[in-house]
């Protein structure tokens, strides 16, 4: 009989300083658990501190040291002679096997120790290595393990170029760690050699991506210039707030819904369903968190450029998270990051069906042009296509299109772009009087040679 290997035990470490007040840091604590569970790994306990800041070698002091020591089953000591484990960022860099390692498998009927730390704090190579011989665990900072489940989620070449890009440039200033610990019996000048080494191939490989990715998204742009023109609604806010959800009820595709974060990468475009004319395109884009590393930001920018030239954009909140006010600004501020603020926004507060009815009172009182609604619920999805409809209809103006008799194959451009409200014929072709956006209508009479 095929026995499953034991899912990963982790601990959580978190330091809360003074500028962080306990609902806080209590729920990034809870979020980082939420992380560790996306990534397959399952939470054994929790070491957290009140200090200054995390700028210690060792992070913590040397009594919460020596708890999570215990719990882990090192020495607690920085300075240890054990051998270090095998550094996380050499694992990612070596192509043999998953990069995802599992914790040592015990004989039965024996508790088994975490075999990970993770970190609610991005750490130096130093802080990572003094750790890990302190816990004999391998530690992660948050963001190798954001970074990690991203190299596990995408799904399109594009994603799985901008990840690997994102991860490699995570990992080259890690690779000292490595260097100074497996390869020490050959002498430092080889350990050095082999650092060289392995840092040249991450630049080759980098460029190498970046030549790749060029590429792809010049593909991306050529799609999203021809969808200039088209009605475009984009779903955006934190990740797990609830975007592929309303997605699939507004467009009645099969996208992927999961209780995890960072459940989808990739951005889906499908069509407002039941259909209008003209026709609205909703995007699903990355979820945002606190703490999204710089590079994935960087990486992920072509993604994000479906909310920079979306007509709309719609945040989507969960309104049942007693975080969501920090959530938003989150997703607001990588917007500001890219320039998309300046597109127009509405605020969805969203799970409403999680929420009681004092809090949905207060929710009201706080955002009193908020959308309220449930992705659950058939009538709430039902109001806001109304209300991404009504967004596109005020911007909509009327208007006479000829479509000459030696041009009747651009009717059903016509058809696609606008709404036709009437239809007759006259000496010159075919009349139609039209109602759609004017950026359209200007596109569709320069073609028809009437502008």
């Amino acid at each position: 009989m095929e026995t499953k290997p034991p899912i990963p035990l982790a601990v959580l470490v978190g330091i809360q300083t003074p500028d962080v007040d306990d609902a806080a840091h209590a729920a990034s604590l809870e979020e980082l658990g939420r992380l560790v569970k996306t990534l397959g790994y399952e939470v054994a306990g929790t070491v957290s501190q009140k200090r200054e800041g995390t700028g210690a070698g060792s992070l913590l002091g040397s009594g919460k040291l020596a708890e999570l020591a215990g719990l882990t089953g090192g020495t607690g000591v920085v300075g240890s002679m054990a051998p270090a484990v095998k550094s996380k960022a050499r694992l990612r860099f070596e192509p043999a096997g998953e990069t995802g390692v599992s914790a040592e498998a015990e004989p039965d009927g024996v508790s088994r120790k975490p075999g990970f730390v993770i970190v609610d704090h991005e750490l130096s190579p130093s802080q990572i290595r003094n750790l890990e011989h302190a816990t004999g665990a391998q530690v992660l900072d948050r963001t190798g393990v954001i970074v990690e489940i991203f190299h596990r989620h995408a799904n399109t070449r594009e994603a799985k170029l901008q990840v690997e890009m994102a991860r490699l440039k995570y990992v080259a200033p890690r690779l000292r760690e490595s260097a100074g610990g497996g390869g020490r019996q050959q002498g430092p000048g080889a350990g050095e050699s082999t650092l060289a080494l392995d840092r040249r191939k991450i630049r080759d490989r980098l460029a190498e991506l970046r030549e790749q990715l060029d590429a792809v998204q010049r593909d991306s742009d050529n799609r999203r210039s021809a969808r200039r023109d088209q009605l475009r609604v984009a779903l955006v806010g934190y990740t797990n707030a609830g975007k592929s959800s309303l997605m699939r009820a507004l467009t009645g595709s099969q996208v992927l819904v999961e209780d995890k974060l960072f459940a989808t990468l990739d951005t889906t475009v499908r069509i407002l369903q039941p259909e209008t004319r003209p026709r609205v395109l909703i995007s699903d884009t990355v979820g945002f968190i606190k703490q999204l590393p710089h590079d994935l930001v960087a990486s992920f920018r072509s993604t994000l450029a479906e909310a920079l030239e979306a007509s709309l954009l719609l945040f989507v909140v969960d309104a049942s998270d007693p975080t969501y006010e920090a959530q938003l600004e989150v997703s607001r501020s990588v917007l500001r990051d890219i320039g998309a603020d300046a597109v127009p926004s509405r605020l969805l507060l969203n799970k409403m069906d999680r929420v009681d009815a004092a809090g949905r009172a207060l929710l009201m009182e706080k955002h009193p042009d908020a959308i309220l609604l449930s992705a659950h619920k058939p009538e709430d999805v039902s109001a806001l296509r109304e209300s991404i409809i009504g967004f596109f209809e005020a911007a909509m103006v009327e208007d006479v299109l000829v479509v000459p008799y030696a041009k009747q194959g651009l009717i059903g451009e016509v058809y696609e772009s606008a709404r036709v409200l009437s239809e007759g014929y006259d000496e010159t072709g075919r009349v139609l009087r039209v109602r759609g956006l004017p950026g359209a209508i200007a596109r569709l009479k320069r073609g028809l040679g009437a502008g």
